[in-house]
């Protein structure tokens, strides 16, 4: 996938009210950190910015254009609506180029896995992982294929394979993703359902002849 580019300008003019008449023009007001700690006021399309951040992550790097100067960055926060779900605000932070950097990465699952479709149940703990790599290394996403996974199986990070170029920070002892046989549970209580009515038979039948029993002495003394 090609690398999402966003044009912005500078912002000089700051305050609640700017930034009202900055979305009231179709433009959203936002903010580049930058790794030094400085912070450029910016602003940027609302429309091309919807369209162009739909299909990333919070480790996916964009080119942020301000004034034509480009920047290497993650989109950090998104503050939105809560009326309509439009953009109020976005926070940047900005990526140096040759400096390893941190970031978690999300995990999408793919395929259908063979444990599911024996009657299984899918469980999927482990969202996203810790890595560590150089920008360019950095992944937007990890996409796990599991459809050899069976049931009473599990895939830990350890299990995932990565470039030798990303350094996994998180524990590699930690479950992914993993299948519980739900057929299982039914199976073990089948037997013990037909122990415990044939336990019920064996004791009715007993309580019968115990009933019986006077009956017939009843007969005899006469």
């Amino acid at each position: 996938m090609s690398q999402v580019v966003l044009v912005a300008r500078n912002r000089q003019n700051k305050g609640s009210g700017e930034a009202r008449k900055i979305r009231r023009a179709g433009r959203i007001p936002a903010v580049l950190y930058g790794r030094s700690g400085k912070a450029v006021s910016i602003d940027l399309d609302a429309l091309e910015f919807a369209n162009g951040v739909k299909s990333i992550s919070e480790s996916t790097i964009v080119k942020v254009e301000v004034d034509g100067k480009p920047y290497e960055a993650f989109v950090k926060d998104t503050q939105r609506n809560i009326l309509d779900g439009s953009i109020l605000h976005v926070d940047f932070y900005e990526v140096e180029s040759g400096v390893l950097l941190r970031a978690r990465v999300p995990i999408q699952l793919k395929g259908n896995s063979a444990g599911v479709r024996d009657g299984g149940v899918l469980e999927f703990p482990l969202h996203e992982i810790e890595v560590e790599c150089m920008p360019k290394d950095l992944p937007p996403r990890i996409e796990l294929d599991i459809s050899n996974l069976g049931a009473n199986q599990s895939i830990h990070v350890r299990d995932i394979a990565l470039s030798d170029a990303i350094r996994v920070i998180s524990s590699v002892d930690q479950v992914v993703v993993l299948v519980k046989y739900a057929k299982e549970g039914a199976a073990a209580a089948a037997p013990a359902a037909e122990e415990a009515a044939a336990v019920g038979a064996a004791g009715a039948a007993a309580g019968t002849a115990a009933a019986a029993a006077p009956a017939e002495g009843g007969k005899a003394k006469e």
